[in-house]
């Protein structure tokens, strides 16, 4: 099938964050902490031209990238309506829309909003900063949602909050660089896809593709901000450089929250909010840059992805989003998925990961999905569209249940790049999908079909492929996205040499990596024969347990040894064979026995003590190798180069 393209090239409708704006009076905002002691903003509303039939307002039920109801309306503690000096009469017709009685003239809706929600989605403020992503504290005004905006961000009163600053990007409409005072949006859709952070952040500046980027962050820390700076912007300039010049964007913002221990971001289509450790930033003077600064490096490149993969091309079910109840699309395996498999993917390339340390990550992923079971029973397109009940919702049963379309997502986008290289013999990848899905969905603004993603694969086979190819990738597209079986990865790893190797865990912290590059042909079977030999035996129960603390069992695997003997999720596990355990200790005591021979469990259930016999099983072999083959085939070789390409820059020790 020929490729498809776009004659002329759309109008970027997203570069100045959003459409032109529509006709109308402007939806005025006004947003001050009123009192960070407690954790209180206060937000209003003015609307110049109410509904004579009497205005409605929402608050977002959910906010756009993270998928679960979070009914942010439970967190106003206060809200009236005012025209001039006259108290207007409001009703609440559900548990997020109100109703003010018909005016003539401004109506004005004031609500105090609750914010102690220290992450990425909601807002959150102390007498340290405050923080907060427009769904949950910008009403919306129904019938009026394409109206201009104008939000006027005021600070805390008092001279302890004199140094603040502002760090958002969204458009001034007066306000100074980092200042309060007034900002504005083409329309409500662009107000909340704005964080603003406000606070005495370190801030740091580059330049990607000649856009300007700033990184604020929040938060004690000791982060070498020139390296990174410099370590951002090579990523930031690879995407842009990926997609295609001039950036979706005239200018980005980095919102970063250092904490003692947190993980996570939320893109939106000009910054993204990103929540991490302190320790996980690199330190001046510290030229070593451990899994820390790696794994943040990855959540930086995951988030810019989300810059054109799901702000710009969209599922179609989310054109327009209805923030009031779900949005069901089955194709978040496409877009969380395709967005973790570049990730690092862009890190490698780049230069900031080895070749080494992308395999020993990707074998941990793999690892991670054959340890859930639930890969046999949920498809990554099921998964996707349960996104709203199940995987942000995911309870002791999610091992058996859930299968996340992030992590096997990555591992599909992975099958679909080597397939497509191996069918094409190099002429077409998973780079092509990207780049034909932002000519024909990004740029145009068309949203995506429940099966567009599918077709753009296939619309990469044309009459110089292998025979039978677009067969076998529909093949493929029908069981990977849609079916259960194991992806065929390590058939297909083998085309750009790179060796898979299956074993029984060492121990509860083994989550896998990378095999050495062995120095000749053969030596990698050998080392694998060695370490297998050198191994002792595991046994395994099937369980989950608690990372510290009492032997608690999170998770109890369906049909494993724990379920068959009467063990549940919740039970607490006091003794092992007559001996005391805890969660540090449980594992060893468990290895102390041997396949087929029970041992005897003491727990508590609640209040009551039970004793039930379990009997062990072989540990599985669910734990993933990955090394680079020593097998001299340049065609591999050349197809690995094409892949990774890592350029000649620096690379991470």
């Amino acid at each position: 099938m020929a490729r498809s393209s776009v004659a002329a090239r759309a109008p970027n409708r997203n570069r100045s964050g959003g459409d032109t704006a529509t006709c109308g009076a402007t939806i005025r905002y006004t947003i001050v902490p009123l009192s960070p002691e407690d954790h209180l903003f206060e937000v209003t509303c003015t609307v110049e031209e109410p509904d004579p039939d009497g205005q409605r307002l929402a608050l977002a039920a959910w906010t756009p990238g993270s998928y679960m109801l979070r009914e942010y309306a439970r967190h106003v503690r206060h809200i009236e309506a005012r025209a001039g000096n006259r108290a207007v009469s409001l009703a609440k017709l559900d548990k997020h829309t109100w109703r003010a009685a018909p005016v003539v003239g401004p109506l004005s809706i004031t609500m105090q909003v609750y914010g102690w929600d220290l992450s990425v989605r909601g807002a959150h403020l102390d007498t340290g900063h405050g923080f907060f992503n427009g769904a949950c504290v910008f009403l919306r005004v129904i019938g009026q949602a394409s109206r201009p905006c104008t939000v006027d961000i005021r600070p805390p009163a008092g001279a302890a909050y004199r140094h603040w600053r502002v760090a958002t990007a969204m458009t001034s409409a007066g306000a100074k660089p980092h200042g309060f005072g007034l900002y504005k949006a083409v329309d409500h859709d662009e107000l909340i896809d704005h964080p603003v952070e406000m606070g005495t952040f370190t801030l740091t500046r580059f330049r990607a593709a000649g856009v300007p980027h700033e990184i604020a962050i929040t938060g004690r820390h000791q982060a070498d901000l020139p390296r990174l700076a410099r370590d951002l912007q090579m990523i930031c300039e690879a995407q842009i450089d990926f997609f295609g010049r001039p950036a979706p964007m005239r200018r980005y913002v980095f919102l970063v929250m250092a904490v003692g221990d947190g993980y996570g971001g939320l893109e939106h289509r000009a910054s993204t909010a990103l929540l991490c450790a302190r320790d996980d930033l690199p330190v001046r003077d510290r030229p070593e840059v451990g899994a820390g600064y790696r794994g943040f490096l990855g959540l930086v490149s995951h988030e810019y992805f989300h810059t054109w993969n799901v702000k710009r091309i969209r599922p179609a079910a989310f054109m327009p989003f209805d923030l009031g109840t779900e949005n069901y699309t089955s194709l978040l395996w496409a877009f969380e998925g395709f967005t973790s498999y570049y990730d690092d993917l862009m890190l490698v390339r780049t230069g900031l990961l080895t070749r080494e340390q992308y395999l020993e990550t990707l074998a941990g992923t793999l690892t991670a999905l054959r340890r859930t079971p639930a890969r046999a029973r949920q498809s990554v397109a099921e998964s996707s569209f349960d996104a709203w009940i199940k995987y942000y919702r995911q309870d002791e049963s999610a091992p058996d249940a859930v299968v996340s379309y992030y992590g096997k997502g990555s591992l599909v986008a992975l099958a679909i790049d080597l397939a497509l290289r191996e069918e094409t013999q190099g002429r077409r990848s998973l780079d092509d999908v990207m780049r034909l899905l932002w000519l024909r969905h990004g740029l145009a603004g068309i949203g995506v079909p429940e099966d567009g993603i599918e077709q753009a694969v296939l619309d990469q086979v044309d009459g110089k492929a292998r025979p039978g190819a677009a067969r076998r990738l529909r093949r493929l597209l029908d069981e990977a996205v849609h079916g259960t079986a194991e992806l065929p990865l390590e058939r297909l790893l083998a085309t750009v040499g790179v060796e898979l190797h299956w074993r029984p865990a060492t121990g509860p912290k083994d989550r896998g990596g990378h095999v050495s590059v062995p120095a000749a042909a053969g030596r990698l079977a050998g080392a694998r024969s060695a370490r297998k030999a050198s191994m002792p035996l595991r046994v395994d129960i099937g369980v989950r347990l608690a990372a510290e603390g009492e032997a608690r069992l999170v998770a109890v695997l369906a049909g494993s040894a724990a379920a068959r003997a009467g063990l549940a999720p919740g039970d607490v596990v006091m003794a092992i064979d007559g001996l005391r355990v805890n969660a540090a200790s449980f594992d060893a005591q468990v290895q102390r026995t041997r396949p087929g021979r029970p041992m005897f469990v003491h727990a508590f259930r609640r209040d009551e003590l039970f004793e039930v016999s379990v009997m062990p099983e072989a540990a599985a072999a669910d734990t993933c190798d990955l090394g680079l083959s020593a097998a001299k085939d340049a065609l591999a070789a050349r197809a690995q180069g094409r892949w990774l390409h890592a350029g000649g820059r620096r690379v991470l020790s």
